[in-house]
């Protein structure tokens, strides 16, 4: 049972911690390869994790989906260690606009535009994403920017997630802090005299009860011997 409440409380920070990792700009040192245009059908499996169309364009069933074809630099440890061995990746690019995750992003034909001219050359690039890349589903990663870099063994300061995380933390510990006076100064009292608006209660039926009881007993025959 005790294992079960551990479960229970560590769902939801286990599925925070999921959308954090899905939302949050990651950053791969790519050479970029080619660049396509597929035509893509969405499942009701795979469709939550694409955004919608270019701004502008209707909602379908199926669309063109532009895809950037890459050579990843491979890493471990969530992307903070690299090694010497590079991966293919294939990223999506699509407009975000306004909805979630809110990158605001409306110039995926440029992107993909630049992107065709990267390929081209031998050249390293920064590549900003988020989301995943799943095979069996079919999900790319979303390409957000893409940005030349000195090589592959370039280091990038994820410096927007250290702000969030901070961000975070703080915020957390506010709330925290804040929730603790509130029960201090409110919910403790209240329930303090609650609690003993219930001891006055209980303290008069025990009363009443007493006192029925005495009259209950004053009509039973008494005992003559």
């Amino acid at each position: 049972m005790r294992t079960l409440g551990i479960l229970f409380r560590a769902l939801p920070i286990l599925l925070l911690g999921l959308l954090l990792h899905y939302v949050l700009p990651q950053h791969d040192i790519v050479r970029v390869t080619s660049t396509e245009v597929i035509r893509a059908d969405f499942s009701r499996y795979n469709r939550l994790f694409y955004a919608q169309p270019d701004a502008g364009s209707a909602v379908q069933g199926n669309r063109d989906l532009r895809l950037i074809s890459t050579q990843k630099k491979k890493t471990f440890l969530l992307g903070f260690i690299k090694r010497d061995a590079t991966e293919v990746m294939v990223y999506r690019n699509e407009d975000t606009g306004w909805i979630w995750p809110p990158y605001f992003k409306f110039d995926s034909s440029d992107l993909q535009a630049e992107a065709a001219a990267d390929a081209r050359t031998d050249g390293w690039y920064s590549l900003t994403h988020y989301g995943w890349r799943n095979r069996w589903a079919s999900i790319y990663p979303n390409a957000v920017a893409l940005r030349p870099v000195s090589g592959p063994d370039a280091t990038i300061i994820p410096w927007f997630n250290i702000g969030f995380f901070i961000f975070l933390i703080i915020a957390i510990g506010t709330i925290r802090a804040m929730w603790f006076q509130f029960r201090e100064r409110i919910v403790d009292p209240a329930m303090d005299a609650a609690g003993d608006r219930m001891d006055v209660v209980e303290a008069r039926m025990d009363a009443r009860r007493s006192r029925m009881k005495r009259w209950f007993d004053s009509w039973k025959p008494k005992d003559r011997r």
